[in-house]
């Protein structure tokens, strides 16, 4: 759980002593999973084929504006107005 609020804080641009620094451009899959509060395999599964992503060599990189993007398009009322 405290690992999940480091990143948050990290991807909103926070340090862990709460003082602004440079905002990440992206996030690795791991810190996108617990942004997202999904698992790996979930991420793997069902969101990383909808989102474009930086390959370097086995590192995969999520930029910011694309978690972004992809939470926007996903995002829907719990109710049918």
């Amino acid at each position: 759980m405290a690992r999940r609020r480091l990143v948050a804080a990290r991807w909103r641009g926070i340090s862990a002593g709460g003082t602004p620094e440079s905002r990440r451009v992206t996030l690795t899959r791991q810190e996108t999973a617990a942004a997202l509060g999904v698992s790996i395999d979930h991420l793997e599964r069902y969101v990383l084929p909808q989102l474009r992503t930086i390959r370097s060599g086995r590192l995969v990189l999520v930029p910011v504006r694309e978690l972004d993007r992809w939470a926007d398009q996903q995002a829907g009322y719990a109710l049918k107005r």
